[in-house]
């Protein structure tokens, strides 16, 4: 069991220590507080058909999403009956969860080295998901790259929703910050 008391997440410290100082240089930042950082991280899985035919389906995203962060991630709800998708007003679609703090850097550092390279395939995230406003988003196609989800108890396999929320001002700051946390871009 780990001490919370003293434990620090590695991606925090090394953002303190060696990336802070580096994109102070690079960009030429007079002051600290213009310094870009990492704000929050959102994850969400969306069920789409499989919530309507069966609403255990959206439970089941929020156990394997709240496995996956390591905090509790909430049921997400139709907000409009959609008579053609066969959809109404409060049925559950989906699971989502915000990530700050310590969690958010332990989550950062699991998808970086460890989930992204058991990706098939894997030749880097696009380097053109930002936002204009310095953040970045992007989609994993299955879950179950995550190594928390057991491959064995999963009944389906989701598709996922990463959205990296940075104070930066410019997506040129924002990817920066995110290549100096080893954020595999392929562009």
């Amino acid at each position: 069991m780990l001490d919370t008391a003293t434990y620090t997440p590695r991606l925090k410290t090394q953002f303190k220590e060696a990336i802070r100082p580096a994109l102070k240089e690079e960009f030429g930042y007079k002051n600290d507080m213009q310094i870009p950082r990492l704000e929050k991280i959102v994850l969400n899985i969306g069920c789409g058909r499989e919530a309507v035919k069966d609403s255990k389906k959206a439970k089941s995203a929020v156990e394997d999403l709240t496995t996956i962060a390591g905090q509790r991630a909430v049921m997400t709800i139709a907000k409009n009956s959609i008579a053609g998708f066969r959809v109404r007003d409060g049925m559950p679609m989906g699971a989502k969860v915000t990530l700050r703090g310590d969690r958010m850097y332990d989550f950062l550092d699991r998808l970086i080295t460890v989930a992204m390279p058991r990706i098939r395939d894997f030749r880097g995230v696009s380097g053109k998901s930002f936002d204009g406003r310095g953040n970045y988003a992007m989609g994993i196609k299955e879950h179950i790259i995550f190594p928390e989800i057991n491959f064995d108890k999963i009944d389906e396999s989701w598709g996922m929703d990463i959205v990296i929320a940075t104070t930066a001002q410019t997506d040129a700051e924002a990817k920066a910050l995110l290549k100096h946390f080893n954020m595999p871009f392929n562009s």
